[in-house]
């Protein structure tokens, strides 16, 4: 059993959410995902090993298909901390509406504390600094971010900034799409989320900036050939697949839907790509 030191009052954690909360960009589907709620978990399972986690994630859900799928399953498990986030695919729809967003993820927030959960949700980072093709969204990102915090606000809900942090736009914390991020970008995920929980051990050196890169950024003429490339390898299937009614989450199921031990990490190792 855990000494006082080492009990911990999150002992059932249960993940909601779209790609970023399965993992997408972090690992592939062959050797499988991690993610920045697998790294939240083990990072728990160093305060107390005695944690149990589920993730029910699935890429390419709107916010309305999170609630309608995985709000019921959470709460079932009885969790004592969830973390709920969507609305990316959302906001990359024509139709997007901030308030119809927002009122999805009030609904999950207010039902998950009204169980006694403990809620922790992120706010979104300006994606337009890494592609900039989508700079007409900044505009969304700030209105749903803004819608984010009221709603957690009401609900006692706890919100890890990503705004206002150079680190969370640096490209290398990102995968190769610039909408996932990478391994890195995941683990620093984890690492605000377990700040902004207070969790033991945890602090702000999530939000330093990288080493200077050794690499210089493209610009000028490559700069807009990475960004051709961008469109036609990301951009292009992701339009497709819009235009044909389907969804990268089409046939796919949560990849850890009931609750279980998590393998402990020291944390050092929790810490090691940050």
């Amino acid at each position: 059993m855990p000494t006082s030191e080492q009990s911990s009052p999150y002992l059932r954690y249960v993940a909601l959410g779209d790609s970023q909360t399965e993992g997408v960009g972090d690992g592939d589907d062959t050797v499988g995902l991690r993610g920045f709620a697998d790294r939240l978990a083990e990072r728990l399972a160093v305060v107390d090993p005695r944690v149990q986690y589920a993730n029910l994630a699935v890429r390419g859900l709107l916010a309305g298909q999170v609630r309608a799928r995985q709000l019921a399953p959470a709460l079932a498990l009885r969790p004592d901390l969830a973390t709920v986030v969507a609305g990316v695919n959302d906001m990359l729809r024509p139709s997007f509406d901030a308030a119809e967003v927002a009122g999805h993820l009030e609904a999950m927030f207010a039902a998950l504390t009204g169980a006694g959960t403990r809620v922790a949700t992120l706010t979104f980072p300006d994606l337009t600094v890494l592609v900039p093709l989508a700079r007409p969204l900044r505009p969304r990102i700030e209105e749903l971010n803004d819608r984010i915090r009221v709603a957690a606000a009401r609900h006692g809900v706890v919100v890890s900034e990503s705004t206002g942090h150079e680190v969370v736009t640096d490209p290398r914390i990102w995968s190769a799409d610039r909408l996932h991020a990478g391994p890195l970008g995941h683990e620093r995920i984890a690492a605000a989320v377990a700040h902004a929980l207070a969790l033991p051990g945890s602090d702000d050196t999530w939000s330093l900036p990288l080493p200077p890169s050794e690499v210089p950024a493209p610009t000028g003429p490559r700069a807009a050939l990475a960004d051709v490339r961008w469109a036609a390898g990301f951009l292009g299937p992701w339009l497709g697949r819009r235009l044909r009614g389907r969804s990268s989450g089409d046939g796919r199921t949560a990849k850890r839907p009931q609750l279980s031990p998590v393998a402990p990490v020291t944390a050092a190792d929790a810490c090691a790509t940050a």
